[in-house]
């Protein structure tokens, strides 16, 4: 028996550490060619009329957060974000969701308003190197692009990237 148990307690120990390896590999084989470093441009006119400007984040640590209103995933997300918009500065960047009505009209059905910038051809999300949302970037103090993912990230995921971007 001892013997059953403890091949029993390898194989789990396997399993465990293949999952892990694969849950990495997809992570950064999505994150693989997101913008890193100095961040590409990101200006333009919000979706309540106020300009946006990247430099408006210069000295604080920020999230950058693309979504779309047809991503179930980002949708799962979005409760989250609402918690960090409340603490950190965040942009949202509404990439491919149609024009200013249609967004404005799925934000207020879903209760989710953060600062949010339109993205309607994803030429934005081209120069981020996005190849699918949900994705966040994380700036640091000095503006620059620390983290980078794309896909379900947790909220506890999104605060700890930002207190190493602020830390380290």
């Amino acid at each position: 028996m001892p013997i059953k148990k403890s091949k029993n307690k390898h194989e789990l120990l396997l399993n465990i550490v293949l999952i892990v390896a694969l849950l990495a590999g997809t992570q950064w084989y999505a994150a693989h060619g997101l913008a890193s470093g100095a961040p590409p441009p990101l200006n333009g006119q919000m979706l309540d009329g106020k300009t946006f400007n990247l430099t408006d984040f210069d000295g604080r640590s920020a999230v950058i957060y693309f979504w779309a209103s047809w991503c179930g995933i980002c949708g799962q997300m979005q409760s989250g974000m609402k918690q960090i918009a409340q603490t950190t500065p965040l942009i949202s960047v509404a990439m491919q969701s149609g024009d200013a009505a249609e967004v404005v009209q799925y934000m207020a059905e879903h209760d989710f308003h953060p600062d949010t910038l339109l993205d309607e051809s994803g030429s934005l999300s081209k120069t981020y190197g996005i190849k699918g949302v949900p994705a966040i970037f994380i700036l640091d103090p000095q503006g620059r692009l620390r983290f980078a993912t794309s896909g379900f990230t947790t909220t506890w995921g999104i605060r700890l990237r930002l207190w190493l971007a602020e830390n380290f």
